[in-house]
């Protein structure tokens, strides 16, 4: 496995090049769409990964692929560095780490909202406008149901966790209750 480290290295390469040319968001949306392509495609993505197959094996594999997509040549010409270097099984972290850069230059913060039911659009948009006030920054909210919840919402934004699942209500007032809080 290729350490997150060597990820955010070649994720800043690109990145650096991308903020020259002005293109970093369509560098990183390519990256996003080829990790993807790489996940829905695992025989692909071991060929071109896995050491069995020679080095003229897996250019020929990707070159094949490449030569269908629309991605920019710096794109191109990255992800056959990756595969140069062995690294391109890595594609999936350097995905990440490049997401990562782009919202940080873009002020863009991305939350983890977990409910309990489906939440109605207008809820939606309240909480995510509650959640730029209190980050200061543009959220872009992923929405998932956990009907263990019973009620509510839990809100994860990095390493800020919101909890005001009925749930965690109910666990306080059991820790109250032990306590002797109420009587």
């Amino acid at each position: 496995m290729i350490s997150s480290k060597i990820s955010r290295r070649y994720a800043k390469a690109l990145f650096g090049i991308g903020r020259e040319d002005g293109n970093y968001e369509t560098y990183g949306k390519c990256l996003e769409e080829f990790a993807r392509f790489c996940e829905e495609n695992e025989n692909f993505f071991k060929v071109i990964s896995s050491k069995i197959f020679s080095t003229e094996e897996r250019i020929r594999v990707l070159e094949a692929v490449l030569a269908k997509s629309d991605f920019p040549d710096v794109v191109k010409n990255f992800l056959r560095v990756l595969l140069d270097k062995d690294r391109i099984g890595a594609i999936s972290g350097i995905a990440q780490h490049y997401r990562k850069l782009t919202d940080e230059v873009s002020n863009i913060t991305r939350a983890n909202i977990i409910t309990a039911r489906p939440l109605k659009q207008e809820a939606l948009e309240e909480l995510k406008q509650g959640l730029e006030k209190l980050t200061g920054k543009t959220v872009v909210p992923d929405v998932s149901e956990d009907d263990s919840l019973i009620g509510g919402v839990v809100v994860k934004i990095g390493d800020m966790i919101l909890d005001g699942s009925v749930r965690a209500q109910l666990e306080g007032l059991k820790e109250s209750l032990k306590r002797g809080e109420y009587s």
